[in-house]
């Protein structure tokens, strides 16, 4: 796992700057500790830094081919890189290391750009031909490692953090306010923009090429959703999973360096485990999280139940309130937009642990969810749907009903009175937003005039309306999974894994989140994945003799890191003073009234915390990144 970085002048005959593509290493050097390099030739720099994993000792980068016309900086592994070095030696190409970097030069010469759709893993590279001079830059299929770039119209500059573009003079750092009014509708920012103007993310499944000054983006892999034949008989494709996952998971164990578990107590993380104990004879490392203070929920006596069974050296460490806001700045640095992610800053915490106990890799079970139906929100809006079609005419009963059950104290049932007009596409934003959450209700209050003037409110959700578009003619349950594996996934979940395990640097692999695995799921029948009130029942089947009972009956919680708590009590202090601070960057964009409102009501205890922790958050971002002050239109 490493950070890379460059940029590519379209002025064939102007040079990179001297000391450029060293300034955007430096500043990602947590992505990769153990070294660094760079290639420079003419109007191309690239650079990168080195967490070794594979091959210690002959896997530097940047790397080439044999007469140098090739070059390459890659972040990521490449699990099938051993049978794919097999089937360029058969071709005649010579190797000079034994990483698999070096195979993704070599199948380059023989497939050009194709060669994507040969690499099965988690990637994001550049490389550069010198002979047609010619830049391709890649991301995996679903999106576990990042990649920016911006087009400045004189050059195209690209980093697997945005830092390493900040570096660069020509990358200004105003603020996208359409992406701002994005996050606040969604708690993250979906799609390909940033909430850096002009700086952009290259979406999962996706190269860009540059040649000629002429910049190109197009998709190489989609998740299609099509019931095939193995999957007719339930045991049958059980047996299948288990061999896909027995599989995955051996290859997500190759590495050259110790291997860990992240355990959070729940089925996804639980199975991995189960399976890595079967691909070692050496002891596994399991690390978890738990927090200090009140009776908190804890996650770590299912985590040690788990550890106990499979015989793991097992670590455990708590975060308190001090540790979550002390690190609050450097979770904002390190993620480099504002996302309501609190998990995010317990996960930091954990990977530092496994660092200090010499574990360079962890696995985990993210991803469990969006390919197997996890969520309980999946399950609710089918039987919502089911209720709506069942009421027809007369669904006006149907929303009193659930009216009375809200003022009867079923506050998350009631919440579905809403729901029963809009269509799927216009409520399911994502799985963290609809039109009724706080921000997208208060909108017309919090946004001053100045800011609101600029925006079409209701074009924040086009992001996701037009990926339910693209699958129009698949089930509810399809189009939800579809939506969250295109957005939530990759903009949330795997940005959080991503930035701050690298913070540490320690390098996570997620392998539910294999691509053969999400098309097996895809070919699935609805029903073996959420049925009635089962949820991701095949996956749970497929544990069924591994994982503990305990752990696989339980209800799902997530991570539940006591932020709430927290930012009403501890925190209050610096939540309000930050974020009604003289200088405060919201008082640029929101009504300081309605702001100072919204705080109040978290502090009494009125459910605000995800609102509160996104202003904080942005105001946090905004100090630390956009030099540039007022609004900015």
């Amino acid at each position: 796992m490493c950070g890379i970085c460059g940029k590519l002048n379209f002025d064939r005959q102007l040079p990179i700057e001297p000391g450029l593509i060293r300034r955007m290493m430096d500043v990602v050097e947590h992505r990769g500790p153990d070294g660094g390099g760079e290639f420079l030739s003419g109007p191309i720099g690239l650079g990168h830094r080195r967490l070794s994993i594979i091959d210690l000792d002959t896997g530097a980068q940047p790397m080439s081919n044999e007469d140098g016309t090739i070059w390459v900086v890659y972040n990521g592994e490449i699990y099938n890189f051993e049978e794919l070095r097999t089937e360029l030696e058969g071709k005649g190409h010579q190797f000079r290391s034994s990483s698999d970097t070096e195979v993704i030069v070599h199948l380059y010469e023989e497939l050009g750009d194709q060669c994507v759709s040969r690499l099965r893993g988690m990637f994001a590279f550049a490389l550069w031909d010198e002979s047609h001079q010619r830049l391709l830059l890649v991301r995996d299929r679903v999106g576990v490692k990042p990649l920016y770039y911006k087009n400045t119209g004189k050059a195209l500059i690209f980093g697997s953090e945005i830092k390493s573009l900040l570096a660069d003079a020509s990358v200004e750092r105003s603020i996208n306010i359409f992406a701002l009014d994005r996050f606040l509708t969604y708690y993250y920012l979906p799609g390909n923009e940033t909430l850096f103007e002009g700086i952009s993310k290259l979406d999962p499944g996706h190269f860009l090429t540059v040649e000629d000054g002429q910049v190109s983006v197009k998709q190489y892999w989609d998740l299609h959703f099509e019931i095939k034949p193995h999957s007719q008989k339930f045991d049958k494709a059980v047996e299948t999973l288990q061999a896909l996952l027995q599989r995955t998971v051996k290859d997500h164990m190759i590495s050259d360096v110790p291997v860990g578990v992240l355990l959070s107590g729940g089925v996804d993380s639980t199975g991995v485990l189960s399976y890595a104990v079967q691909q070692t004879n050496k002891p596994i490392h399991t690390f978890t999280m738990g927090f200090s203070g009140e009776n908190f929920q804890d996650e770590r006596p299912y985590a040690k139940l788990a550890s106990q069974k499979f015989g793991t050296v097992h670590h455990e460490i708590s975060m308190d309130a001090d540790d979550f806001q002390d690190f609050l700045p450097k979770y904002v640095w390190h993620m480099e937009e504002p996302i309501c992610e609190p998990p995010a800053i317990a996960l930091y915490f954990v990977s530092q642990l496994a660092k200090q106990s010499s574990v360079k890799v962890l696995l985990s079970g993210e991803g469990g969810d969006e390919a197997f139906g996890g969520y309980q929100t999946y399950r609710n809006l089918l039987i919502l749907e089911r209720l709506k079609s069942a009421f027809g005419p007369v669904k006006g009963f149907l929303r009193l009903g659930f009216q009375a059950l809200g003022h009867a104290g079923w506050k998350q049932i009631g919440q579905y009175a809403n729901l029963i007009e809009p269509t799927l596409a216009e409520y399911y934003l994502s799985r963290t937003a609809t039109p009724f959450t706080l921000f997208n209700q208060l909108k017309p209050e919090l946004y001053n005039k100045e800011f609101a003037a600029f925006l079409d409110l209701h074009a924040s959700g086009n992001v996701t309306r037009k990926l339910f578009d693209h699958v129009n003619d698949q089930p509810l349950l399809n189009r939800m999974l579809y939506v969250d594996t295109k957005t939530w996934l990759p903009d949330d979940l795997l940005v959080k894994a991503d930035k701050m395990t690298m913070a540490a640097s320690v390098e996570l692999r997620v392998p539910l989140l294999d691509y053969r695995i999400l098309e097996f799921a895809a070919s699935l029948p609805l029903d073996y994945k959420v049925n009635g009130w089962k949820l991701k029942r095949i996956l749970k089947a497929a544990l069924v003799e591994s994982v503990p009972k305990e752990i696989l009956n339980r209800k799902k919680t997530g991570f539940p890191v006591p932020y709430d708590t927290w930012m009403r009590r501890e925190m209050k202090d610096f939540v309000f003073e930050t974020i009604l601070a003289t200088n405060a960057a919201s008082h640029t964009y929101f009504c300081k009234k309605t702001v100072k409102d919204l705080l109040q009501a978290h502090h009494r205890g009125e459910g605000y915390s995800k609102e509160v922790f996104c202003l904080l958050v942005f105001e946090l971002w905004h100090r630390q990144f956009v030099k540039l002050p007022g609004f900015v239109g």
